[in-house]
């Protein structure tokens, strides 16, 4: 709680300075609390926020919670792809997340920071209290230059469980990366439209892991108010340098959000590929291809309650990205789940889920087993 209380009140002075400077143009910073309650997809779409002319300094507050339960034994603290609700037969702490943001004409910083099990089994644990921390600054006019760690801006699930429609996270999200550092370049070109340049140390560390980085390119395409499109690429060698053999990697990976009336949907397709990863009767001979997909959807029925449901496929061989999963030639999996929402920052789900793998990986009452069956429970609240 002390380095907490000095990020704030360091967070603060920094926001006043830049309020002072502003004096000779007669404007005014301002701290207020985030208050939008529709986060669902919300750092999935195009950002148009940092238009303002005004400063403000923005603290977001963010608590989930959950019980979960899965046709699992317990062989380690949590279950096979752990990511959100990791703890069989137990109740669970997610997330709990406090965040700045500050926003000028020309410079614009967020510090997040979360501590609970999501932490736990995705974040390094030498920079696990660390979501996200960048700044940046605009170079000309709508072209920004940010550089820090950050949260993925890969596929189409969040990290932080309220911008989710389920309370799991796919197969296809839980092998892509939940953070990246390293440094983007980006141009908004009007309210339709940004592209951007990035570099970042390696697909999965925070810190470099070799002597090569990580290059991609970002397009977000906002046809409307309704639809956002998102494609990105990206490209490295997570190969350790004292390793001859290199596995250059390419990335490939489009999504969609869609939210009207009632209607919120996602959808997400990815393609990769890695040299020299293929492998026949123990031998390398070339290069190994991998792919995946989900559709989520969720139906507003009621003021209060919503229903929803997600199907998901994931297929890596040659463990491309899930090195050491075992599942096979493929894994799919559906999910169906009920929403309710007393109040408009405040959400409780009830999920089931399904996943089937081709090759038996998951092991449940002493026998190994292709499929898992999962329940959670789960309950967020934001300020």
């Amino acid at each position: 709680m002390k380095h907490l209380f000095i990020l704030i009140f360091s967070t603060q002075l920094f926001n006043l300075g830049f309020s002072q400077a502003d004096t000779s143009n007669h404007k005014r910073s301002f701290i207020s609390f985030a208050n939008d309650t529709s986060v669902l997809f919300q750092s999935k779409k195009l950002n148009t926020n940092d238009l303002t002319t005004e400063p403000k300094l923005v603290i977001d507050a963010y608590l989930s919670t959950y019980y979960a339960s899965y046709t699992e034994d317990n062989t380690s603290e949590f279950v096979k792809y752990p990511t959100m609700a990791p703890r069989n037969n137990q109740f669970g702490l997610n997330m709990v997340m406090i965040s700045l943001s500050y926003k000028s004409k020309i410079v614009r910083s967020t510090i997040t920071l979360h501590y609970g099990d999501i932490a736990a089994t995705t974040w390094p644990v030498k920079y696990n209290l660390i979501q996200e921390a960048n700044v940046g600054v605009e170079v000309v006019k709508n072209l920004w230059f940010d550089a820090g760690v950050f949260r993925t801006n890969i596929g189409v699930e969040s990290s932080q469980p309220r911008e989710n429609i389920t309370s799991s996270m796919s197969l296809a999200n839980v092998f892509e990366p939940y953070y990246l550092s390293g440094a983007k370049l980006t141009y908004l070109i009007g309210s339709k439209l940004s592209v951007q340049l990035n570099a970042f140390n390696s697909f999965t560390s925070i810190v470099e892991t070799n002597k090569n980085k990580l290059f991609g390119a970002s397009v977000v395409y906002a046809p409307n108010k309704y639809t956002s499109i998102t494609y990105n690429f990206i490209t490295g060698d997570d190969t350790p340098d004292y390793v001859a053999l290199k596995h250059q990697r390419y990335y490939h990976n489009l999504f969609l959000t869609y939210q009207k009336n009632k209607i919120s949907l996602g959808a997400e397709v990815n393609y990769g590929i890695q040299e020299y990863t293929k492998q026949v009767n123990a031998t390398i001979i070339g290069t190994a291809y991998m792919n995946s997909s989900l559709v989520v959807l969720k139906h507003q029925s009621f003021k209060k309650v919503a229903f929803y449901g997600r199907g998901e496929w994931y297929s890596d061989k040659d463990e491309i990205l899930s090195a050491g999963t075992g599942m096979g030639n493929y894994t799919w999996g559906a999910t169906a789940g009920i929403e309710y929402k007393p109040l408009k920052n405040i959400a409780i789900s009830l999920e089931s889920r399904q996943l089937n793998s081709d090759k038996s990986n998951v092991m449940y009452q002493g026998k190994l087993n292709h499929q898992r069956w999962e329940g959670i429970f789960c309950m967020d609240v934001w300020f």
